[in-house]
């Protein structure tokens, strides 16, 4: 399947699209050759393998390796210094978390397919193998997440200390947001504070802000750290927020993913905290599961205008950000730009 990143109509996505070919090519050639090492004596040693490169394959909008291709172009940064290992590492890193983030939330569809936790089970079912079906597709799937963060970790490696430490806050805040997103479900109490930090650093710093700043500092330009920072949270938090819009009000058609899967997760995201802050009928709606009605209090509590409304200021903090940072004219327009194109998608 062919990827399709978000890119704008400027001048600068030439060098951009041509650095994202080669991580295209880079992941593919990088899993070939895993592949046939691990399936030495045994193909099914390369099983991990080939759950990763299907997940690749399947495509994806590609954000957080143009991310951090364009944090280094707009650094300044000369294609020698070669930013395409971390590139990919940012991707795989996002390969790995889609495939625990499945197991963790029990869904079964990503990218249009079965997850791989859920394959894997069906596999074991269909072929009456001994053990639990759904304990066996859970263990390969963590396996195989936890294989993508470790080829990640390679491919990081050999950039320096700035790097590195940049790389390790980007890990742990992911972690330490993924577990603050399980534990806000169970406990299922209304917290738009709370959701909206959830937002950031479980998904909005390491898609956006993260990669930015791995790009600069390949590209020796620390200076840009702070602008970028302001730039990628807001715009990072944008994204997030779009995402939870998508799951609430799109089809899984468009998503590649299940619809509403958050409604059945028990998700804390600000749609929800807000809505059950001015609608007393959105917690038993959500505990009954009867979703078709619980959309329609969402636009009517009016949550979906005000998380609408904070998407709109956070692309203006980030558009305001990048208008002041020491980079040329033509990577403000291109970033501007990508903040509308990311804050305003459909999937």
């Amino acid at each position: 399947m062919t990827t399709a990143p978000i890119f704008t109509a400027t001048a600068a996505r030439a060098e951009l699209i041509a650095l994202l070919r080669e991580v295209e090519v880079g992941l593919a050639d990088h899993l070939a050759l895993e592949a046939v090492r691990r399936a030495d004596p045994d193909p099914r040693g390369a099983l991990p393998v080939m759950d990763i490169a299907s997940l690749v394959r399947a495509g994806g909008k590609r954000l957080r390796p143009l991310f951090c291709l364009a944090g280094f172009l707009a650094a300044g940064g000369d294609p020698g210094a070669s930013p395409i290992p971390a590139a990919m590492a940012v991707e795989l890193l996002h390969i790995g978390a889609l495939i625990h983030d499945d197991v963790m939330d029990d869904s079964d569809l990503r990218r249009g397919s079965l997850t791989v936790h859920a394959r894997h089970a069906l596999e074991h079912k269909q072929n009456s193998w001994r053990g639990e079906s759904r304990r066996y597709g859970e263990a390969l799937a963590i396996l195989a997440g936890d294989l993508a963060w470790t080829y990640a970790d390679g491919l990081i490696a050999d950039y320096g200390a700035a790097v590195a430490r940049e790389w390790c806050e980007m890990r742990t805040e992911l972690c330490s947001g993924q577990a603050l997103d399980v534990i806000a479900a169970a406990e299922f109490a209304a917290d738009p504070v709370l959701a909206r930090h959830i937002a950031v650093v479980k998904s909005g710093r390491y898609t956006i802000q993260r990669p930015l700043t791995l790009g600069a500092l390949i590209a020796g330009r620390a200076d840009l750290a702070s602008v970028f920072a302001i730039y990628g949270e807001a715009l990072g938090e944008a994204f997030q927020l779009r995402d939870d819009l998508i799951d609430a009000f799109g089809t899984s058609s468009v998503s590649g993913k299940p619809a509403g899967l958050d409604f059945q997760q028990h998700k804390m995201t600000l749609l929800i905290s807000l809505a059950m802050r001015h609608d007393a009928e959105v917690r038993a709606l959500v505990e009954q599961g009867a979703f078709d009605e619980l959309r329609y209090h969402l636009v009517t509590s009016g949550a979906l205008g005000t998380v609408e409304d904070h998407i709109a200021d956070l692309v203006r903090t980030a558009r305001t950000a990048i208008g002041e940072a020491p980079i040329s004219d033509e990577w403000r327009d291109e970033l501007c730009a990508l903040a509308a194109r990311v804050a305003y998608r459909d999937r």
